[in-house]
């Protein structure tokens, strides 16, 4: 890897630049080697360092601010150090903005059975890459995540599935923070941001426990709350979201839900004191041929559409629904399998979250998110399940 900088002043620190007065919702700005992040943001999955059939240059002037990169699919492929070699994952993907890399953990634990765990770290069989057998620890994924060169990097963590024994979230509440110790003293990268995991399923106490043991073994400049959106309903995953967020978390640092992404969800986690989100879910939607909208989830392959005139959302400034794509063209695309459906339906929903999350923004500054969160509650908008 090659040699860091010292830390420039101010570099990942996090500024609340507004409050709401009704609700918990922030507004703020997370500072980063590859540029200021504005939150509420949510942050486009790019997992195998490409936001899937769009161009940096299209990503960009859908105004995302910060993509995502998948550390465990990188490393199996094409390697952490190939990456390395060709400059880093901005100039390997061409992508000039901040980058943030998940562990891998949740998807080396989806292995499942191919799984032997231990306090040391975890061995697992590739089998979506070759079949053969892979062994990190917390201070292997921090080299491979050092290499990848990211600004933003999680530590490596167990996260339990739902529903799940209290016994079993509880060891991978202990077994997460002894590796956010092992990785924090691993990570010697000054121009990275290493954020720890809140860990804890649906027991507030263990999520409670989980931060607690973070704040005590090093100074993260963020924390992701993993462990959600695992197989549990929405109403569930709120009753201890909101008061880990609203009431301890620390109000400094960016507070980042992994892995959740449909439209409600991100308003009424923004409510709750949320700054970050990502999700596959706009542009896997996308490819399904289904649209977020105004008036609710849109499913193109409905014949409804077969002679709609109309673009995909009548209030959309997108460059699909301001550009003449009506929704019969684009179900047409759907129908008949052209890759330009799930380009054009990826770009929409991708600049639908991320404008939404704009809009939430510009509300938090002015002083009505609470007044934002019942429109959008009494909307067709929130019928997006």
């Amino acid at each position: 890897m090659p040699a860091a900088s010292v830390k420039p002043e101010g570099l990942f620190s996090y500024d609340v630049v507004a409050e709401d007065p009704e609700t918990h919702a922030r507004a703020g700005v997370f500072h980063t080697a590859h540029g200021d992040i504005e939150t509420p943001v949510f942050m486009p999955v790019g997992t195998k360092a490409t936001v899937k059939g769009l161009l940096p240059s299209t990503v960009r002037d859908l105004g995302a601010q910060i993509v995502l990169a998948n550390t465990y699919h990188l490393a199996m492929r094409p390697g952490a150090e190939a990456v390395e070699s060709l400059g880093g994952l901005h100039a390997f993907m061409r992508w000039d903005r901040p980058i943030l890399t998940d562990s891998g953990g949740f998807q080396v634990f989806s292995h499942s059975d191919l799984v032997k765990l231990s306090d040391d770290g975890v061995e697992f069989r590739v089998d979506d890459y070759g079949g053969g057998h892979v062994f990190w620890t917390p201070e292997t994924n921090m080299d491979i995540q050092q290499k990848l060169g990211a600004d933003i990097v999680m530590q490596l963590d167990q996260c339990p599935g739902y529903p799940a024994e209290r016994g079993f979230v509880e060891r991978a509440v202990e077994l997460s923070s002894r590796w956010a110790e092992r990785c924090w003293k691993a990570h010697t990268r000054p121009d990275q941001a290493l954020f720890g995991i809140i860990q804890g399923g649906m027991h507030l106490d263990l999520r409670l426990r989980s931060l607690e043991h973070l704040e005590g073994c090093g100074d993260f400049p963020g924390y992701g709350i993993g462990g959600y959106s695992v197989g549990e309903d929405h109403e569930t995953m709120f009753e201890t979201l909101e008061p880990l967020v609203s009431q301890y978390m620390p109000r400094s640092k960016p507070h980042y839900l992994m892995g959740v992404g449909n439209p409600t969800t991100l308003v009424r986690g923004v409510a709750c004191g949320v700054d970050m989100f990502d999700c596959v879910l706009p542009t896997r939607t996308g490819r399904m041929g289904t649209a977020f909208s105004s008036t609710g989830r849109m499913n193109l392959r409905n014949a409804k559409y077969a002679l709609d005139p109309a673009p995909l959302d009548e209030s959309c400034t997108c460059p699909v629904c301001t550009g003449g794509f009506t929704r019969a063209y684009i179900r047409h695309l759907v129908m008949s399998k052209e890759m330009l459906g799930g380009i054009l339906l990826s770009m929409h929903n991708i600049y639908y979250l991320v404008d939404l999350m704009r809009r939430a923004r510009t509300a938090i500054l002015e002083g009505r998110y609470g007044q934002f969160v019942r429109d959008w509650m009494g909307s067709p908008a929130a019928w997006d399940y």
